[in-house]
Parts: structure tokens; sequence; C-alpha cells
């Protein structure tokens, strides 16, 4: 096995900034050392670059059934535009369907990722249907390395669960270590408010934003917490997108409890003016929980700030402009729920760095080392230290591009930061301790990526 030095560069952790020179043997660190102290077999110069863990990304959906359609990246493209975007690790969203086990939907998401994974992954479970087998069965998952289970209290008669199956998986997850994590919207009140706008002949994508309204994500994370507090289980709400439910986490934090929140780039970069985009073009940027307008991304902001919200993930979920979001023209609830942005995430939180709303340690703690926490993969993965995963991106700070559809690896239709200009490029991911993208090239392999079982949240305040 060849030994692997990466040279010159200024390595970032979530705790450290220091110029050293890293080791790379059998797929994992094995030192860091002052430059010019250490040889290997292999170098490779990071001279005036950045050498970061690879990212971490804890919510995906590669091939997600969702609308009668399906998510348009495969785990195959899917995996291989997060290594372009710098991201070594991700972690999906296996399904469970009413009427079928958690052991069904986990062996077929583990028969989708098998074998066609550029990098590493893990996976969550959707649990849409709670019975007293399906709580026998989250204690296997958990000792199998599937350690969260996500529960919706939005999509009635699809992924939706009631307070009283809340409750029962929360109280499971109490006794066995697993993590839940919540989609945080009042699904039944939604439903009532999308019927009226569609009677009233409010069909455009706008109007999906309008009907989700931020009161009824406040409203359904307050009820959460509270059915966790009952519980005494930890919760994780994904997606958190409005100023006031940032609130509702502030304040069960600031209460002790092991409450946390993920926000994702959409809401940090975009908003309702997108929704309102003419020509049908608003359907690009429709999503769940819906783009805000602008004022919610200053709370959004200082709740990373604050670590009310720990960790920053994509909830990549793409579907084509052409034939798939053109399923709700006339009609905004017939549009897939979902974007893409696996693949930017990690240039995006570091224009944020440059814009003055993270430090760079930060950056690298929401990106990497808090998912990898939160999710039972630290320090394997998520850090730069001895005996750690050689999980590696050299990222060049100051090379300059433009986001476009053109140009990405996901394979969908349209950029939904089309035209963006962001400072800062990854130019060389190793994944394990081999060379996935390098300089600008891809040289990674599906197949290379294998399942990571996980443990339980080492992150709990």
């Amino acid at each position: 096995m060849t030994r692997t030095l990466i040279h010159g560069g200024l390595v970032i952790t979530a705790s450290d900034e220091v110029h050293a020179d890293v080791l790379i043997e059998h797929g994992r660190i094995a030192a860091l050392a002052a430059p010019g102290v250490l040889t290997a077999d292999r170098t490779i110069d990071a001279t005036g670059k950045y050498v970061i863990p690879g990212g971490v990304d804890a919510h995906t959906h590669m091939e997600l059934p969702f609308g009668g359609t399906f998510a348009s990246d495969t785990f195959e493209t899917g995996t291989r535009a997060a290594a372009w975007g710098g991201t070594t690790t991700i972690i999906d969203f296996a399904v469970q369907s009413v009427g079928h086990s958690l052991r069904e939907g986990l062996d077929a998401w583990h028969a989708k990722a098998e074998g066609n994974c550029a990098v590493d992954y893990g996976f969550h479970m959707i649990v849409s249907d709670v019975n007293e087998h399906t709580l026998k069965e989250m204690d296997h998952l958990v000792e199998e390395g599937v350690t969260s289970f996500k529960q919706f209290m939005a999509y009635p008669g699809v992924f939706y669960s009631d307070d009283g199956q809340i409750l029962r998986a929360m109280q499971r997850s109490a006794e066995n270590g697993g993590l839940i994590m919540m989609h945080a919207e009042n699904g039944i009140a939604i439903d009532v408010l999308v019927e009226q706008a569609l009677a009233r002949g409010e069909t455009d994508p706008r109007y999906h934003g309008e009907v989700r309204k931020a009161l009824l994500e406040a409203e359904a994370t307050h009820r959460a917490i509270k059915l966790a507090q009952v519980a005494g289980a930890p919760l994780y709400v994904v997606h958190v997108s409005a100023t006031e439910a940032v609130a509702e986490l502030a304040r069960a934090r600031d209460e002790g409890l092991p409450v946390f929140g993920e926000t994702c780039p959409q809401y940090l970069f975009l908003s309702t003016d997108n929704l309102a985009e003419p020509d049908f073009e608003g359907a690009k940027y429709v999503c769940s929980t819906p783009l805000r307008p602008k004022e919610h991304q200053a709370a959004l902001w200082r709740g990373l700030r604050t670590n009310d919200l720990q960790v920053v993930s994509t909830d990549h979920c793409p579907f084509c402009f052409v034939g798939q979001k053109e399923l709700g023209r006339g009609d905004f609830s017939k549009i897939p729920n979902g974007l893409p942005g696996v693949e930017n995430r990690m240039d995006l939180l570091h224009q944020a760095v440059l814009d003055g709303h993270i430090s760079r340690r930060r950056w690298i703690e929401i990106a990497c080392a808090s998912p990898a926490r939160m999710f039972g993969l630290y320090p394997k993965k998520g850090t730069i230290a001895p005996g750690a995963d050689a999980d590696v991106v050299i990222y060049d700070p100051h090379a300059e591009q433009i986001m476009s559809a053109e140009t990405h690896h996901m394979n969908v239709d349209y950029s939904a930061y089309e035209g963006r200009r962001t400072t800062g490029r990854v130019e060389t991911v190793l994944s394990r301790g081999e060379p996935v993208i390098t300089e600008r090239e891809y040289t990674g392999r599906a197949g290379h990526g294998v399942f990571t079982p996980r443990s339980t949240c080492q992150y709990l305040t």
C-alpha cells in the first residue's frame, strides 16, 4: 500500500487551523507533522490550498419515489456529484412503506446502493407505519448501525405519523439509543390550506410556499419537542427554514433539552422570490419545508453561529424540470418536492465564510464534524486526525466559479443556483485514501464507496 503525503496546505478542522503535512497509510490518516518532516511514495502539493475533511451530508434522497416519479439521481450519479462537491459521506433515507417492515425497506435501499457508490454511505430509516413489529425492528436496526429514524408530521396518506405513533417511536428510541429525526410541519392543516388555495384558482408554484406557513412549521416543531420531552428522547429536526421554528429550538436548548436542528443551503441562499419566478420557473424551487421570505435567513445564520442549529445538510432530492416538475403545471400540489444540492453545499458554505456569516472552522464544523458526531461517525469521519478515515479534500479558496447546470455533475436539468458566482472550489478529493477527484478530473469508480454502520448520537447536550 502506498504512503501518500499531502504537503504544504493549511489543515482546517472544526477545532484547529494549522500548517501541517498529512500522511496517509492503509486508507487512514497516519500522522500530521510540521512541513518537511515526513516522506511518502506519493506527494500531493497543497501549497496555498486548504486541506479539509471530506464533507458529511446527513440528508440525501437518491432514487426516492415521490409524487408518482423518482428522484433523478441514482446512487452512482449522486455520490459522484457529492465527490465533485467535496462530500465524501452521505447518509440517505431508506423508506418503509405502509404495510411493510423496516427490514424490507432497508434491504431495498441496500440493493440500490451496493456496488454503485463513489463515496461511503449510511442509512437513516423512514418509519411510516408504527406498530409493535416495527418498534421491535428499530432495536435490531440500531444494532446494525442504522441508528436514526425519520418521522413525518407532514404528507398525510404517504409518510405521515400521528402524535401517538410519534410518541411510541420516541419512547422506543429513548430505550435503544436511536435518534428520531422529524419533518416538522402540520400536514393536516396544510392540506386544508392547499385545498382552499386550489379552489380559489391559486395554482402557481408560489402558492406552495404560501400554504405551508411558517407558523405551521413552528407549531409542529414545538409539538415534536414536547413529545420528545414526554418520551425522554433526543430529537433532531430536519430542514429548519423559519425564524419561528428556530426560536422553538433555541428555547428548548436553553432549557437543557437534547434537541437539535438542521438547515439547508436553499433556506440560507434562496427565498420565496425564487418560488415566484414567472412561466412556471418557480417549480424548480418547490421543496418542503418551503423557501421562506428573505428576512428568515438572518435567524438561520444566527442559529448556526449560536449552535441552536448544528448541521447544514442538503435534503438533496432532485427532479428534472422537464417531465418531472412539470407534473404540477396547473396544480402546485402535484409538483414533486425537492431540490438538487449535494454538489453545491461545501462551496456555498465557503462563500458564507467570505461573506462573514460564519468562520472557517464553523464551516467545517457544520458540514463535516457535527453531522459525523450527530449520527455516530466521528472521528472515523468528519475530521483530519490520526486514525480517521483518509477522507480528505484539497480546496482552493481562491478559485472562482459560476454555478450552472451546464457544468454540474448532478443528474438533473437545472441548477437551483444558476449563474451564482462563488469563490472557492474543490481541487482533489480522497476517499479512504483513494483519489476520487484528481485536480478537477473524476478518477473514482462506482463500488469504491461502502456501507458504513454508525454508532448512536455522540452529540447530546
